[in-house]
Parts: C-alpha cells; structure tokens; sequence
C-alpha cells in the first residue's frame, strides 16, 4: 500500500521514488491526476537528472485541447513492493500520476488539510477477502 496526503489546495499526492538505469533515485511528491491516461510526467530537469534514456515521441492531448509532440523517456518506479518500470512523459508542468498507473488499484481520498491517500492493489485486497 502507498500512502500520501491532501495537500492544502485539495491535491492528492503520493511520495514515489523514481529510478534511473544507472543508479540514480529521486524521491519526489506527484499529485494523481485523474484527466491523465498516462503513467508518470517529469520535468526535463529531474529527467536529466536521473539520466533516464529516451523512448521517442509521443502526440498529446493537452488538458486544454491542444495537441503537441512529447518526449518519452524510460524508468522505474518504487510500487506495491518492487519496481515497475514505466514510460515518463517529459513536461514543463508537475509531477503527475495518471490513470495507467493506477489501473488496478483501490484510491482513498479523505478530502480535508493533510488528510490522508492510500494506494492499494486490487490483486491485493481480493486475496484477503
């Protein structure tokens, strides 16, 4: 199970470490965004940072209707346990979690100040029922 929690302008973050292939980890805070199919966004600066190598390119659909071409990256992420790796679409805005990554988890959001996130596999919970 991840945990995080709401910030006070009402976004629900997670902590997640992201890895390089060479070594490098960064433990970041990434709000889940529940418009974004995706996995991950970065800033180019931290993707520089961690060295992470390019996958190409990729059209998106920008959240106000735009499109425009985006840099794809590969990496790894700390989840449920062990390390999925992913592809990191490079933006100038916030650290997202989009909905791919959550595909198969239950969310639960307590919506106040610092109320609390969790995280958990759905795989998970049904093992226990």
């Amino acid at each position: 199970m991840l945990t995080g929690r709401v910030t006070s302008e009402n976004e629900a973050v997670l902590v997640v470490e992201v890895h390089g292939f060479e070594g490098q980890t960064a433990r970041i805070e990434a709000a889940i965004d529940t418009g974004y199919n995706g996995l991950l966004t970065l800033p180019s600066s931290l993707i520089r940072e961690l060295e992470l190598p390019f996958a190409g390119t990729a059209r998106a659909v920008l959240g106000d209707g735009l499109e425009s071409r985006m840099d794809l990256y590969f990496a790894a992420v700390e989840w449920e346990g062990g390390l999925r790796d992913v592809v990191v679409l490079e933006t100038e805005g916030g650290v997202l979690l989009g909905m791919a990554m959550l595909a198969g988890c239950r969310v639960t959001l307590d919506v106040e100040e610092d109320g609390g996130v969790t995280v958990e596999s759905l795989a998970r919970i049904r093992e226990v029922n």
